[in-house]
């Protein structure tokens, strides 16, 4: 880790986030590898063993260290940047093959919620959320599309947020991460993708209300042509407040992809037991046909 850059973290490393905004199409250059959903679960099984991701806990610091260290393998360069929201240390971790500024974003939160306060039983709402899907999913996609993209010339980060679980405790908002990352941007990017609860067993991911819906209509239609659509509905279902909007609000082309149909979101079941790796592999492969295609 280079520590000059933590030092001055927004002049120096988002600096080369220059991106003409001449040019409309996101292609990028992609591997031929698949997006391999038994590995994405394997990453999963991992992340868990950490423990609850909270901000500023050991769990946190060990899983953004091996996020780092699994990326670096594949021949991602990784970077964090660190910030401090109301006394708590916490760190965003950014991934890029070259020195380029990316044409597309593809972001998910890594923390997991401190209290599991969808709990019926108020003995289990103190204890923290595991967040096999809230949390870890997203995470295992994008550790999975790391290696799937690797060696190949890409203008892709893959960048993984803390923080966006802890709304409405404390006094936080909700994505104090990205909302962190967005305001420090210099120069905007073509696209970003948020994904986010994405490996319920019982797939079905509508689009999301405040998304930007040609960028959406790019991405339900790789969905389509890969025969994917029963899980990729083409319908709009929910409004919510997640990683897209910080990048929305400065008029960046974002869209969120979650399974809000999830019976255990924050509660103790949302556990390894109740997300799949076929799920994992749907929403990967899609993200790659995309990514090739557009």
């Amino acid at each position: 880790m280079n520590q000059k850059l933590f030092r001055y973290p927004i002049i120096i490393f988002l600096a080369v986030l220059y991106i003409s905004t001449s040019c409309q199409s996101t292609s990028v250059p992609v591997s031929s590898a698949d997006f391999d959903g038994e590995q994405a679960y394997s990453y999963a099984e991992t992340l868990m063993d950490f423990g609850p991701r909270i901000p500023e806990s050991s769990a946190s610091a060990n899983t953004a260290e091996y996020i780092r260290a699994e990326l670096e393998q594949y021949g991602w360069q990784v970077d964090f940047q660190p910030f401090n929201h109301a006394g708590v240390e916490m760190n965003n971790l950014f991934a890029y093959q070259n020195s380029d500024a990316p044409d597309v974003i593809i972001g998910a939160h890594y923390d997991t919620r401190q209290i599991s306060d969808q709990e019926s039983d108020p003995a289990l709402q103190a204890l923290p959320v595991p967040g096999a899907n809230d949390g870890t999913s997203g995470t295992a996609v994008l550790m999975e599309l790391a290696r799937a993209l690797q060696g190949y010339d890409s203008r892709v980060w893959l960048v993984f947020f803390d923080g966006e679980d802890q709304g409405r405790i404390n006094d936080w908002e909700w994505s104090i991460g990205a909302q962190y990352f967005a305001d420090n941007l210099v120069r905007t990017p073509k696209a970003v993708v948020v994904i986010d609860m994405i490996g319920d067993k019982d797939l079905d991911i509508y689009r999301e209300k405040q998304s930007d819906q040609a960028l959406c209509d790019q991405i339900w239609n790789s969905a389509d042509q890969l025969g994917l659509s029963t899980n990729f509905i083409n319908q709009e279902k929910y409004a919510m407040l997640d990683d897209h909007l910080p990048f929305i609000k400065l008029g960046i082309p974002s869209c969120l992809l979650i399974d809000f149909d999830y019976p255990y979101w924050h509660t103790q079941s949302d556990t390894l037991e109740n997300i799949s790796a076929q799920s994992l592999d749907t929403v990967g492969d899609v993200l790659l046909h995309w990514l090739q295609n557009n």
